[in-house]
């Protein structure tokens, strides 16, 4: 099992090289220092004054990747792709243009995104298996019809819709909660509620179809004709093999997105005014902080790699024979 996963770890480090690399020629060789300091000082006519004097304040006035003009370890180390690339290997991320470290506002926007995104995840995965299994149960009946009908029409409605409208109902005509907000402690479960019911609702077309898929193709194969022949009922089938059989294709959508709950939601923190990763994110794109931005891409990049390998290891946890691949 070490080895798998020392192998698996492995084949990540390639990849986040690449993913650095890429960031740092779209922000660095596509867009360059000089773009960046016409965009953020905002000017028709910007000086070239002004743009030396903006690349000095950020740190953007050396040289790409060699530094000819230093000596020694100085020629690699005092660059541009060391002080805002390589370094984010080691998570310094700088400072913002605002002059806030970043790191320190990961660290502390991160804990409103996870109040968001972990009761989204935990009750929707429980709901979008629930409702499944309710219509494999109920298959080939009008109850799965309607069902998946259902399924559809939640599908085919943007995600804005559910926060307008729930916005709109629970917030403002019935004032329920609060319509938008954030606060810590126990006061803060007001203003999480609304967000979390929306982001559930929002989920259970698309993840409720596709559960009710892997178990319908688990439902017809021989291991589960074997356990009705010998007189298993149809909820023990169900719960006791056919779930536990699927449980690799769902480690797949669950697993995977674990790391990137850090992340947030860009469109539900925004609206409703959530201090989060997501409206950090916004933020700065709106005020065009490149270096928010760049580790921003960055860190999502690293946290869907180690998604990734938590799914492999919870593929050689589900099923053994994996590991011999």
């Amino acid at each position: 099992m070490l080895a798998y996963i020392l192998k698996r770890l492995l084949y990540a480090i390639p990849i986040l090289i690449g993913v650095n690399l890429l960031t740092f020629t779209l922000f660095f060789v596509v867009n360059t220092p000089d773009d960046m300091a016409r965009l953020q000082l905002g000017a028709k006519h910007v000086t070239p004054d002004a743009i030396v004097r903006w690349k000095v304040e950020h740190g953007y006035d050396k040289p790409l990747l060699l530094n000819s003009q230093a000596s020694g370890s100085a020629q690699l180390t005092d660059t541009i792709f060391f002080k805002h690339s390589a370094a984010m290997f080691v998570f310094e991320f700088g400072k913002g243009d605002d002059g806030r470290n970043i790191g320190n506002e990961i660290r502390t926007r991160m804990g409103p995104s996870l109040a968001i995104a972990l009761p989204v995840f935990v009750i929707g995965l429980l709901v979008n298996i629930t409702f499944a299994l309710l219509m494999v149960f109920f298959r080939s009946t009008y109850l799965d019809l309607w069902g998946v009908v259902l399924c559809v029409v939640l599908m085919s409605i943007s995600g804005l819709f559910y926060i307008i409208a729930g916005q709109y109902f629970i917030s403002k005509l019935w004032n329920l909660l609060p319509i938008s907000g954030f606060s810590g402690g126990i006061d803060g479960i007001r203003f999480i509620i609304l967000p979390v019911l929306i982001g559930v609702v929002a989920g259970i077309g698309s993840g409720s179809r596709w559960y009710r898929t892997i178990f319908l193709e688990e439902i017809g194969k021989d291991y589960v004709r074997t356990a009705r022949a010998k007189g298993l009922s149809e909820v023990r089938v169900l719960f006791r093999h056919v779930l536990k059989n699927g449980m690799i294709p769902i480690l797949t959508g669950a697993v995977v997105v674990l790391p990137l709950l850090f992340m947030g939601s860009l469109i539900t923190e925004s609206f409703f005014g959530i201090p989060g990763l997501g409206s950090y994110t916004i933020d700065a794109i709106q005020a065009q902080d490149f270096s928010v931005v760049r580790a921003m891409v960055f860190l999502g990049s690293f946290l869907y790699i180690v998604g990734l390998i938590l799914t492999d290891i919870s593929y050689s946890w589900a099923d053994p024979r994996v590991r011999l691949q």
